[in-house]
This record gives structure tokens, C-alpha cells and sequence, in this order.
């Protein structure tokens, strides 16, 4: 029996568009990275733990909590925002007013002063901030049904994802060599007060704002007319039933958001904890490390782009396998070899960073193969609430298996036995992601 496989979905058989309709979409990862690869990994966050703010146990567990609010909240909000925008048919409205938003908190960072009186100020804004990106990626992701088509997905996915890479890593260099490194950088802007750090922080929010209007030229909304308006306790319901249908309906969607919950928290650990390892067991500078960094994006954002192409012709889940089976040799190998100093970790490490995105990637394409349509925005609200309720196993593994090491050694530094739980949280999501069915094989009994 002949399947329709592609009507059953939101994505159609025929072609979205040109590659300019790609890249405009692709460019609001472009536009919108600064706020995680400035903002929230490499300078903001670093800065606002400075003793500046105050001492570092004070400062870092201040940051602990307000991230693991801010993620408490995604997790809550994510389902019920993608579904109110499926329902109204205004996901595309949503996602350029919460961009707009993110632009101007990043730009409000400016100012934050160093010293501690701008702590709580910062960390409110920088939790609003991460809470509107991830919501405004809900809408994003579900935006990809259209420029994509079963056919090209895999690499529409992996293109955007690249871009991302590559687009958060510019900035971070035109910052780093225009404001931060120099004793006097550009309109002479200097360390003082923290001029060059929240500087930058004004040029994340002009970045943001311009690089991701292209997306707002190719995507269009298709409103739903006199749709009523419900409460918070009705949409969580709704939520439920829809999860409830998907379950009786798509089972292996459901395994499929567990297993890359799972996965994607580790995947979140090697980057988290690379540059915390790169110092503390490879003895990298603090120069080496953002040398490093860059470097990293450069190979995860061109890896990724190339695996976009494997995606179409093997599928996203033997992507997806194949870069977790990497990831967990590499890792091992990093383990093993620590001992070998920078070389390993440049070797091993930048080798790892090229199976990351190819994975992230093909998640998203792997749901967008399946999820039907007028539900982008709901099922990927899940896949973000998935992604947080499990986001503290990675850090916890890794800070276990420290403690481990040094019981096990004896020795005083141990850090590099954390790769080890990092490579337990990968395992486990591929042990959960073996017996999930393909987006292929799911729409095929869907259809039947």
C-alpha cells in the first residue's frame, strides 16, 4: 500500500521556496545567537559573577538560582504559548514582538553596572531574557513547516542551526577585538566601570535587531478568524489532551521527546563544561579558551550545515546516533588521554564540537517530519519543557563524577573524571532513542 506520508503532517510535499526564503529564515538563528554565545555563555554571565557584583560563592549561586527559575518558567509557559499560537494562527507576530523584546533587554544590559547593587538588577534581566528566547524559539522552530519540505528538511534545519554558530561567534569576536581586548577600543571605549562589557551588550541588542528582520519578510501568518480566548488552568487542559491524543496516536513521538531531552542536556554539558575543563585540567589561558571557543563555533556551524545534507538522505535519527556514538568515543577518549595536555583537548575537543549541532539539528527536523498539523507551536513548547524538566542531570552527573574521581584517585583534581558523566547522560538518551521509530516509519502507521 501506497502511503501519503506527507499530507498527514504540517510540512508539504511540495517545495516552500527558494534558497532565499531559506536564509531569511535561517537568519533569524543568525540574528538571535548573540543573546546565548555573548549574553549568557562568554562575557555577560562571567561578568556578573566578577567579584565586581560581589564574592564569587554569592554571585554564582545567585546566577544558580535565577537560571533555574527562568528555566522553571519556560518549562510552564513553553506548551501553553506554542498552543495559543497555533490556535490563533499568529506564531509569526509572537515570535517578531518577543525578538523585539529580547533586543531590548539585551541592549538594557548596558546598564549594569559593576557593583552590587546591579546584581539583582542583572539577574532579572538576564532571566527575562533567557525566558523570551526560549519561548521565541518555540515559534521558531514551528515556523521551519514553512520553508521546508520532506525532502530538504534535514539540511533546512542543520543550514539554520549552522548559521547560528557562525552568527553568535562573529559578534563574539567584532566585541572581543573591538571593546574588550584593547586598552582602548573603539570610540575609545575603555575597561573602566565596565564600559566595554556593557557596550557590547548595546551592540548585541543593535545585532538582534536587525539580522533577524529578514526572517519577518519570508514568514508569513494565516490567522484563524473568531477564535475565543481561554484561561491558564483551560490551556494547561488543553495541553493535556493534546499530550494524551499524541500518545495514543504517535507514541514514539512521546519516546522521541523523552530520549532527546536526555541527550540534549548532554550535548548542553559540552559546551557548558568545555571551557570550564580546557582551564582547570588542560590549563588553556583565558585567551586559549575564548581562542578556543571561537574555533569550536566555527567547526560545530560548518559540521552542522554538511550533516543538514546526511539528514535528507539517512534520516534524522541515524544522525542523531551516529554524532551520540561520537560524542561518547570522543569524550571517553578525552578521559583516557587527559595526560596529553593541550594537544588532547584540541584534538579530541574540537572534534567533539563537530557531532553537537548535527544533533540539535536533526532533533528539530526529526519533530518536524512528524508533528501534524497546527500543532508546531504546542509540540515544540514540549520538546523545550522536556529539555528543562531534565536540564540538571548533566551538571549533577558531571559533579558527581568528580566527587568519584576523587575518592576512586585520591587525587585533588579530578575534573576530567565530569566527562564521564557528561558521556553517562549521552548513553542514556541513546538507549532511549534506539527503539524509537523513525519520522518515516511513524507518519507510515499514522497514514495506515
Amino acid at each position: 500500500m501506497t502511503r501519503p506520508a506527507e499530507p498527514t503532517t504540517a510540512l508539504r510535499a511540495e517545495g516552500q521556496g527558494g534558497l532565499s526564503r531559506i536564509l531569511g529564515w535561517a537568519m533569524w538563528d543568525w540574528g538571535s545567537q548573540p543573546f546565548n554565545t555573548v549574553i549568557t555563555t562568554f562575557v555577560f554571565a562571567v561578568y556578573l559573577t566578577s567579584e565586581s557584583f560581589g564574592s564569587t560563592n554569592t554571585t554564582s549561586t545567585a546566577l544558580a538560582i535565577s537560571t533555574a527559575v527562568s528555566g522553571l518558567l519556560v518549562a510552564l509557559l513553553a506548551p501553553v504559548l506554542g498552543q495559543n499560537s497555533d490556535r490563533s494562527g499568529r506564531g509569526v507576530r509572537n515570535l517578531r514582538i518577543q525578538t523585539w523584546i529580547l533586543a531590548a533587554i539585551s541592549a538594557a544590559l548596558f546598564f549594569v553596572r559593576p557593583e552590587p547593587a546591579f546584581l539583582v538588577v542583572g539577574l532579572v534581566l538576564l532571566g527575562a531574557g533567557s525566558i523570551i528566547s526560549e519561548i521565541a524559539s518555540v515559534n521558531y522552530n514551528a515556523s521551519i513547516e514553512q520553508v521546508a519540505s520532506p525532502r530538504n528538511v534535514g539540511r533546512v534545519s542543520g543550514f539554520g542551526w549552522g548559521m547560528g554558530y557562525l552568527g553568535g561567534i562573529l559578534v563574539l569576536l567584532l566585541i572581543y577585538f573591538l571593546f574588550i581586548q584593547p586598552d582602548v577600543g573603539l570610540f575609545g571605549v575603555t575597561g573602566d566601570a565596565g564600559l566595554d562589557i556593557r557596550v557590547s551588550m548595546i551592540v548585541c541588542g543593535v545585532w538582534i535587531l536587525l539580522f533577524t528582520l529578514p526572517a519577518f519578510f519570508v514568514l508569513k501568518d494565516t490567522p484563524k478568524e473568531a477564535v475565543p480566548r481561554i484561561g491558564v488552568v483551560d490551556s494547561y487542559k488543553l495541553v493535556w489532551d493534546s499530550l494524551r491524543r499524541l500518545w495514543g496516536q504517535s507514541r514514539h513521538t512521546v519516546f522521541f521527546l523523552g530520549a532527546s531531552a536526555l541527550f540534549r542536556d548532554g550535548l548542553a554539558g559540552v559546551f557548558a563544561f568545555g571551557a570550564i575543563l580546557a582551564a582547570g585540567t588542560f590549563g588553556l589561558s583565558a585567551g586559549e579558551v575564548i581562542i578556543f571557543g571561537a574555533v569550536a563555533n566555527i567547526v560545530a556551524g560548518i559540521a552542522t550545515m554538511l550533516f543538514g545534507l546526511l539528514d535528507d538522505v539517512l534520516g534524522p535519527k541515524r544522525v542523531i546516533l551516529i554524532s551520540l556514538v561520537a560524542l561518547t568515543a570522543l569524550g571517553l577518549g578525552i578521559f583516557v588521554l587527559h595526560d596529553g595536555g593541550k594537544t588532547v583537548f584540541w584534538t579530541l575537543g574540537l572534534a567533539m564540537t563537530a557531532f553537537v549541532g548535527p544533533a540539535q539539528a536533526s532533533s528539530r527536523s526529526f519533530l518536524a517530519r512528524v508533528i501534524p498539523e497546527g500543532q508546531g507551536g504546542e509540540i515544540f513548547g514540549l520538546y523545550a519543557t522536556t529539555g528543562r524538566v531534565v536540564s540538571f542531570l548533566a551538571p549533577a552527573a558531571f559533579g558527581l563524577f568528580i566527587w568519584i574521581g576523587s575518592v576512586v584517585t585520591g587525587e585533588t583534581n579530578t575534573q576530567y573524571w565530569g566527562i564521564l558523566g557528561i558521556a553517562l547522560v549521552l548513553v542514556a538518551g541513546l538507549a532511549v532513542l534506539i527503539p524509537v521509530k523513525t519520522p518515516e516509519q511513524q507518519v507510515g502507521s499514522q497514514a495506515g
